[in-house]
């Protein structure tokens, strides 16, 4: 096949397979989105012709390149749990120079991204995979998936106060969905609660309930759709069974590692 010519670019048309940006995030480079703008820096290539638009389509048949290295072998989607401690960043690079989640990753394990984020604070599961497509699939909001949290709070807790979070709220012009709290223990100053959410957005949890008189002093995410933190503890991870994904994320899901499963290590 030709290299794709600049007037394709421009015009974008349709044609067999598949957009380059979702070619390499299938290929575990980093995001869609990252890969757009990739390829608006003209740093993606096909056939050996440098790309400035994302709309281009691309076969088996073609040769994309990122930053000149050719595209690794596709392998088939997999996914990990991980125990993400306090203190990591969870982005491949951070502009302050912090240590991140994929510093910390064992050396056996390919490049991966993170499904959803956890801030630097926060703790808990944190699910990766080696396939773009995968992780917006598992985001995107029409899988209805739950979030669920264990929340230390400081501050007092009167009757009533989670009522509003039940029904959504909007705090500093940003629209929150239904928060569910419930009050497991309140030792002191301090009480436990459960939170579970579905929308995740960026500091969700830690707004809202600055919203109701109350800081967070430590949030661990306990779960993520189906998949739970269990027994990992603080920089542990293991890979997803097959049989597990194929049950969870449904039969349509193409080529599986069928020897997935991996006991659980520290790096």
């Amino acid at each position: 096949m030709n290299a794709p010519k600049k007037s394709q670019e421009t015009s974008a048309p349709s044609r067999a397979g598949d957009r380059v940006a979702k070619v390499i995030a299938r290929a575990g480079i980093c995001s869609r989105r990252e890969a757009e703008v990739l390829i608006e820096q003209g740093r993606v290539s096909v056939n050996g012709e440098a790309l400035t638009q994302p709309g281009v389509k691309v076969t088996a048949d073609d040769i994309v390149r990122v930053d000149g290295e050719k595209l690794p072998a596709l392998e088939p989607p997999r996914l990990w749990r991980y125990s993400k401690p306090p203190g990591l960043v969870t982005s491949h690079k951070d502009e302050r120079g912090r240590e991140t989640v994929f510093d910390t990753l064992p050396l056996y394990m390919p490049r991966v991204i993170s499904i959803g984020r956890l801030d630097l604070n926060s703790e808990g599961l944190l699910l990766l995979t080696n396939d773009g497509t995968l992780a917006r699939s598992m985001e995107h909001p029409s899988r209805g998936w739950t979030r669920r949290y264990r929340v230390r709070v400081h501050g007092d807790i009167k009757d009533g106060m989670f009522d509003s979070l039940a029904r959504g709220v909007t705090v500093e012009g940003v629209n929150y969905g239904p928060v569910q709290v419930k009050l497991d223990r309140k030792p002191g100053v301090n009480s436990w609660l459960t939170v579970t959410l579905k929308e995740g957005k960026n500091r969700e949890i830690r707004r809202v309930m600055e919203h109701v008189g109350l800081k967070v002093n430590r949030l661990m995410r306990t779960a993520y759709g189906p998949f739970q933190l269990g027994s990992l503890k603080p920089g542990e991870i293991t890979e997803m069974p097959h049989k597990v994904l194929k049950e969870q994320l449904g039969a349509d899901l193409p080529g599986f590692q069928k020897s997935a499963g991996k006991n659980s290590r520290k790096k």
